[in-house]
């Protein structure tokens, strides 16, 4: 048995023209679906630059509503190609509100709901806390489709998972996300090295723990992982591109370069989990009875 599809990346660098941004990508989804890619994930916050390397009150302005214009648009081009399209937009909640969302929009063109990024960092050349408040914990009673936490998206073909660049870092977001159906995994990105570093030791590291960490979860949960990052210059960031489709044993399937625009289709077989997770059944051995101490800050 096989449940093949194939799972487009677009790896692109941005300009500060948000217009052009959008039909760079438009352009791009296109290109991924004559390649017969049936879900295509963007890069982190594509519209745009990565506005975080400042805090500067005016970027506010390029945030918007969700669902809304970008989502109707993109909505459309999904029913029109018969692809799930997963976007990475700066989204107003309310007044002085505002998320680092990913939405998605299914093969019918339907909006299937939207993840909030959970993790957010603060650190020189990102400087998110300054715009960006962390998705609402779920509480008790709340399901998937409540918007809040982890999600999961049921598209027309397959049942993915969503998370955001600094999650990338967190395998309990990896967990819980896989522990709630997920077969998939993507991490919208926008990630690169300090032109002010030269020493290319450091480079080298901070690219191979990336990827490393997000390989893992692959393995850990026994899930496709694809990370989608951004290329070029920006500011005082090289982004470094290096997007990546990992099967669920961690084997790279794809690798993107560090310094093009990329266009790929990766075909995927969807049944492969249920060989790795027999042969490799971590799920069945988990020791959830002694876990709790996971919840806690720091065991002093």
């Amino acid at each position: 048995m096989t449940k093949k599809i194939n799972i487009g990346l677009v790896q692109m660098s941005c300009t500060a023209d948000l217009d052009a941004n959008f039909q760079k990508a438009t352009t791009k989804i296109r290109a991924a679906a004559a390649q017969g890619a049936q879900i295509i994930c963007l890069q982190e916050l594509f519209k745009s630059l990565y506005f975080c390397d400042v805090e500067d009150h005016a970027n506010f302005s390029l945030a918007e509503a969700i669902p809304g214009p970008s989502t109707e648009a993109l909505g459309v081009l999904a029913a029109e190609l018969g692809v799930v399209i997963i976007a990475s937009l700066f989204e107003k909640r309310t007044h002085g509100l505002y998320h680092n969302t990913t939405a998605v929009l299914d093969a019918d063109g339907r909006y299937l709901g939207k993840y909030r990024k959970m993790h957010i960092p603060d650190d020189p050349g990102y400087y998110e806390k300054f715009y960006f408040t962390p998705g609402d914990a779920p509480v008790n009673g709340t399901s998937a489709s409540d918007e809040k936490g982890y999600r999961v998206f049921d598209t027309k073909f397959a049942k993915i998972g969503v998370l955001i660049c600094w999650d990338q870092w967190y395998p309990e977001a990896a967990r819980i996300t896989s522990l709630m159906g997920a077969e998939i995994l993507f991490y919208p990105t926008a990630i690169g090295w300090d032109t002010n570093e030269t020493d290319p030791v450091i480079h080298e590291e901070q690219y191979g723990a990336w990827q490393t960490i997000q390989r893992s979860h692959a393995v850990a949960n026994g899930v496709f992982v694809v990370a989608v990052n951004r290329v070029g210059r920006e500011g005082d960031q090289q982004f470094w591109g290096g997007s990546f489709v990992a099967n669920p044993h961690g084997r790279l399937l794809y690798l993107a370069p560090h310094d093009d625009e990329v266009v790929y289709t990766q075909e995927i077989d969807l049944a492969s989990i249920d060989h790795y997770r027999t042969t490799w059944p971590y799920f069945r051995d988990r020791r959830v009875d002694s876990y709790q101490p996971i919840t806690q800050r720091y065991i002093d």
